[in-house]
């Protein structure tokens, strides 16, 4: 097939549950594709030489080779050379806002539709899987170093992949009842299925890694007393798990449920309702996700607070669209100034006007109030989702030095912190960012952690992205 010929197929569409469907339960909304609907998308793929798709992808997977594989009909071998850079293709391929890295990079969306890559990833993972294939490398002969990971989220899952398969013995520390991090407590089952992440960490325990949940490190224990027991190097891959403020009158009110705070509560199995009436604030996938579940647990009349315009949101395009199908609703250009209510509960939120003022380098405009248009909005619970921060009290007793944005700073190539056995990655250091920005500094991390047991330099052989 020559290029006209690929750039003449139309990009296909997965299938997905109906609207009416899936708003009363928490299904995967979005099915895999078939055989055949793999296999035509494949034969989208330009196979550029100079494949941007690879560049837009934090991992750097070897995009283009792992679609060549599958279109041939060699989708064991396929998902093997994605999982040469990409140890959680599983997660990735459901999760990350591909628009925005590898598909957002793909030449064929210049003019017209990327290649889905992401669903391409899924239906590798997925035939192996039908397959009854083995979805890891054998496990390596123990070795004498031991690593303590904290946070059982993206990175620390790949840093103990890594180094479960090198050898080593981990011990990942949770402070949650649940694994998964973000993954498990701050993303919808309706998005990333549970039995997933199960598999990912039935994978680790085979492979001598040993979980402990229910505690906190720099609470229970801390990072010190982990070097006393006798591991060798740390790793710090706590998420952004707390919300943060909208910094307004009122927010103190009962019927104020900060965006992660009420996912980790569904998430983790809590019974609630917000009530019929749900204002979430916010424009990212977050607020997406929180209004969404609003939906799945009662409340009939959702809708979306943004300061800016549609075309600004952060969220996905993909999770937007399922919003607007299941009936959610979004206010754009206002936001919210005070939050009024009697005898210590809400009822109402006023809100303002907004307009784009001043752009900067990116692009994005400056959201500006206009004065005197202030409204008011009833309300029985409203759901600020507008960021999150990370809170570095795993840290605490060793002295790590701290970025302005109150992140952890490391050397950009190697991971290592200020304390030459702790390394960190992920929301830790970036902020709340992706699952694949984190597996990516979570590999550079074990690679360094590696070289450090074996007495070599930690980067040799390495290139900083700077």
């Amino acid at each position: 097939m020559d290029a006209k010929e690929r750039m003449a197929i139309a990009r296909q569409q997965p299938r997905e549950l109906s609207p009416n469907e899936r708003i009363t339960n928490f299904d995967e909304v979005v099915f895999g594709f078939d055989e055949e609907t793999a296999v035509r998308e494949a034969e989208r793929c330009l196979q550029c030489r100079k494949p941007k798709c690879v560049e837009g992808c934090p991992i750097h997977n070897d995009i283009p080779r792992f679609i060549t594989l599958l279109r041939e009909g060699k989708v064991e071998e396929a998902y093997w050379a994605d999982r040469e850079t990409n140890s959680l293709p599983a997660i990735c391929s459901r999760v990350c806002p591909h628009e925005f890295q590898c598909e957002g990079s793909c030449i064929r969306g210049k003019k017209g539709e990327a290649v889905a890559i992401g669903m391409l990833e899924r239906y590798i993972v997925d035939w192996m899987v039908a397959n009854g294939k083995n979805l890891t490398k054998s496990c390596a002969i123990p070795k004498e170093h031991k690593v303590a990971i904290v946070g059982s989220g993206p990175a620390g899952m790949t840093v103990a992949n890594i180094l479960a398969h090198a050898g080593y013995r981990c011990t990942i520390f949770e402070s949650l009842p649940v694994l998964g991090g973000m993954l498990g407590v701050g993303i919808p089952a309706y998005r990333l299925p549970r039995a997933i992440i199960a598999a990912e960490f039935e994978s680790l325990k085979s492979c001598g890694v040993d979980v402990v949940t229910n505690t906190t490190i720099g609470k229970d224990k801390t990072l010190a007393q982990l070097k006393a027991d006798g591991f060798s190097a740390v790793f710090v891959g706590v998420g952004a798990h707390s919300s943060r403020k909208l910094g307004v009158d009122g927010e103190d009110l009962d019927g104020v449920f900060h965006g992660v705070d009420y996912l980790r509560k569904i998430n983790l199995g809590e019974e609630m309702t917000l009530g019929r009436n749900v204002v979430v604030v916010g424009g990212g996938n977050v607020a997406i996700d929180c209004a969404r579940t609003a939906l799945r647990t009662g409340s009939d009349k959702v809708f979306i607070l943004y300061r800016r315009g549609k075309e600004e949101m952060p969220a996905s395009v993909a999770e937007i669209h399922h919003l607007e199908e299941e009936g959610v609703k979004i206010e754009m250009l206002a936001a919210p100034v005070k939050i009024h209510g009697e005898n210590g509960k809400l009822n109402r939120i006023e809100c303002i006007r907004m307009k784009l003022g001043e752009c900067d380098t990116s692009g994005r405009c400056r959201p500006v109030p206009v004065e005197g248009s202030n409204f008011m909005i009833e309300a029985d619970s409203i759901v600020p989702a507008i960021s999150q921060d990370v809170n570095l009290g795993a840290i605490d007793g060793v002295d790590l030095k701290l970025s302005r944005w109150n992140t952890i700073e490391i050397d950009e190539v190697t991971m290592q912190t200020s304390v030459d056995w702790v390394f960190a990655g992920g929301d830790a250091v970036l902020g709340p960012e992706t699952a694949a920005k984190a597996i990516y500094q979570a590999k550079e991390a074990a690679a360094s952690i590696i070289r450090m047991f074996e007495g070599r330099d930690l980067k040799e052989g390495r290139v900083s992205e700077d």
